[in-house]
């Protein structure tokens, strides 16, 4: 018994080992993508640094008008992560669709979303994209293939593999990125949505903006397993990990995701290491984490500055043309300001539209 026993545990052993070898091959492929090289020129260079300034300077003015008193209720800031929706934007295919919780301003403006109207509807005005009832994590656009914006934490992942289930269904050739934060990631309906959307291989890419701190409480003190790209392991879905301060990282990086999701190989896993230079929301002083660090992050790692450095050293761009720039888009915020301020409230009426869908 004791030999029969013995040569059962050595086959179990043996068993064993070749798939914990296939897990390290996994994860380790995954990681070295990052000292690859990334191609790019002047125009997408440049393009990418409007897009990411447009969404800086949308937010600071958001948060002068949060303090002024302008924008009731919650408002979290994408100040730090503009890199990971502009980078995964570029990636994207038209039709492809995104969805986002509530940290979701950056995403709307990605996703070419009128800046007035995202401002109005921060300011709960008529001329929002929800017509003043959304506020800032309720307003969506089918056009640009918006879908929200979500205020309850991890709700939008299952949202976000059914509109791939959409996809998947009417064969449409499109594929849906559900973006959620490194606190959401230890939801059970993110889990749950993993499941289903590799059982049935679902076209949804899901990208984990890990920027370190959830609402306030660190990622070594809330997870077991810090590295979030393994979280899809035991549903056997790949996942990468990414510099998310790097938009070239970031767009390469999501068009290896979507193309494997687009070719039915089912979902993937992208985990955004990023930094949020504000608190979890306007009314989080931030007091976990030291004013140091927020500022050698600020200082060595933004995203905006890095690609400005590249546009001058290449010579793509000089001092001047950036300043312009840089004017030109404080114009176009301060326009959208004017705009949410100047438009009229909803009127008392509107409590009754979009209750209910009518047959």
């Amino acid at each position: 018994m004791a030999t029969k026993s013995g040569k059962t545990a050595s086959k179990k052993s043996a068993s064993k080992k070749p798939a914990a070898k296939k897990t390290a091959q996994k994860s380790t492929s995954k990681t070295t993508a990052k000292k690859q090289t990334h191609k790019t020129n002047a125009d997408e260079l440049l393009a990418y640094y409007r897009d990411m300034l447009l969404i800086r300077r949308f937010e600071e003015k958001a948060g002068q008008l949060y303090g002024m008193g302008q924008i009731a209720g919650f408002c979290h800031l994408y100040i730090g992560q503009e890199a990971v929706v502009v980078g995964c934007r570029a990636a994207m295919e038209d039709g492809d669709q995104m969805i986002t919780g509530y940290r979701d301003h950056g995403h709307m403006l990605a996703c070419g979303m009128e800046s007035k109207g995202v401002m109005a509807e921060l300011t709960g005005r008529e001329g929002g994209y929800s017509r003043g009832k959304g506020g800032s994590m309720h307003m969506f656009s089918t056009d640009k293939k918006f879908y929200g914006g979500h205020g309850i934490v991890g709700a939008q992942v299952p949202i976000g593999a059914g509109i791939g289930f959409a996809n998947k269904y009417m064969d449409n050739g499109a594929v849906s990125l559900a973006f959620f934060g490194d606190g959401a990631s230890n939801q059970g309906q993110v889990y749950e949505t993993f499941n289903m959307a590799k059982l049935w291989d679902l076209p949804v890419v899901f990208v984990i903006e890990n920027n370190q701190y959830a609402m306030g409480t660190s990622v070594e003190r809330s997870s077991a397993e810090t590295e979030l790209f393994k979280r899809g392991s035991s549903f056997e879905i790949e996942g990468i990990q990414v510099d998310g301060m790097n938009i070239l990282e970031v767009r390469d990086a999501a068009a290896k995701a979507l193309e494997h999701a687009r070719s039915g190989k089912g979902p993937m896993i992208l985990e955004m290491k990023t930094y949020r230079y504000r608190g979890h929301s306007m009314s989080d002083p931030a007091k976990y984490r030291s004013r140091d660090e927020v500022t050698k992050t600020r200082t060595e790692r933004d995203p905006i500055d890095a690609v400005r450095k590249q546009l001058l050293d290449k010579k793509w761009a000089d001092e001047d043309s950036l300043k312009a720039l840089d004017k030109e888009i404080k114009a176009i915020v301060a326009d959208a300001a004017e705009f949410a301020q100047s438009s009229p409230e909803p009127d008392p009426s509107e409590l009754w539209t979009d209750v209910l869908l009518e047959a």
